[in-house]
Formats: C-alpha cells, sequence, structure tokens
C-alpha cells in the first residue's frame, strides 16, 4: 500500500494530507453522485477551507466548512451546508477505524455524528459519516476518494 499521509505540525497539521482536491463517485438512494471535497489554508496556517459539491447530476448540495482551534483550544469545525443547515464538532478518537485517522464528532438533531478520514491505498483517502448507536457506530456514507 502506497501512501503519502503526513501530518504537519501544529493542531491544524493532522489535515494536512487533505490539502488539495479531491473526487468520488458512488451510488446512493438519491442515484449516482460525484462529490469532490477541496481543503485549502486560510490565512497561512490559522484555518483550513472545505468546500464539498455533491453533484447529483445536476442538482447540487454544497457544504462550506471551516476547521481551527476553538477558544477552549480544541481543533474543532464549523459546517454550512446549502440546504441551511449548520453544524459544528471537535476532534475525536477515530482509532477503531485506522490507526491514522481523523475524526470529529458533532452533536446532532438525532444524535451524536462522526466523520472520519483515514488514508486508504495507492494514495487516496478514505471520508465515512457515522451514527453513534448503544452498541457503537453505524456508518451510513463511506466514500474513497482520488486527488484531482
Amino acid at each position: 500500500m502506497r501512501t503519502n499521509w503526513k501530518k504537519g505540525r501544529g493542531k491544524l497539521g493532522v489535515l494536512e494530507p487533505l490539502i488539495g482536491s479531491w473526487t468520488a463517485e458512488s451510488d446512493t438512494p438519491m442515484g449516482h453522485v460525484k462529490c469532490t471535497r477541496t481543503f485549502a489554508k486560510h490565512h497561512g496556517d490559522k484555518w483550513i477551507i472545505l468546500d464539498a459539491d455533491w453533484d447529483f447530476g445536476g442538482k447540487h448540495y454544497k457544504e462550506h466548512a471551516v476547521f481551527g482551534v476553538d477558544e477552549s483550544g480544541t481543533l474543532a469545525f464549523w459546517s454550512f451546508t446549502s440546504d441551511g443547515k449548520h453544524s459544528q464538532g471537535k476532534l475525536a478518537d477515530g482509532t477503531d477505524v485506522h490507526a491514522d485517522a481523523v475524526a470529529f464528532e458533532a452533536q446532532m438533531p438525532a444524535g451524536i455524528a462522526r466523520m472520519i478520514y483515514w488514508p486508504g491505498e495507492n494514495d487516496t483517502v478514505n471520508w465515512a459519516v457515522e451514527s453513534k448507536t448503544k452498541k457503537g457506530w453505524n456508518r451510513f456514507t463511506e466514500h474513497n476518494y482520488k486527488k484531482g
């Protein structure tokens, strides 16, 4: 397995392997989707911006998220979506998925959710969203992203 997963310095350094543009395609209950996630540094190393575009054959769902250090000194995110919703969460443990996983948890209206990024094979990135249940984590979305 070849991977360029190398974390950077500082609290935002865990997101360094994600910098750039990534694309995945998947079949969903809503139809085929092409999802592009672009991570970029903002104001030097103070913030990382994520812009995600879920393209369902011309119908788009978009997300704009900001990753940075919150007032308690914890790496956090603030997310805003094209359907008018928003969420925020904090860095969490994702080592049950992969030793190098970067995970964030957020309190959502339906309960606790977790998104995880971890290295895939041949310089790809895996991403998943899970909900917390009494028995553990329930994964309901997973993509494998390629650079570009």
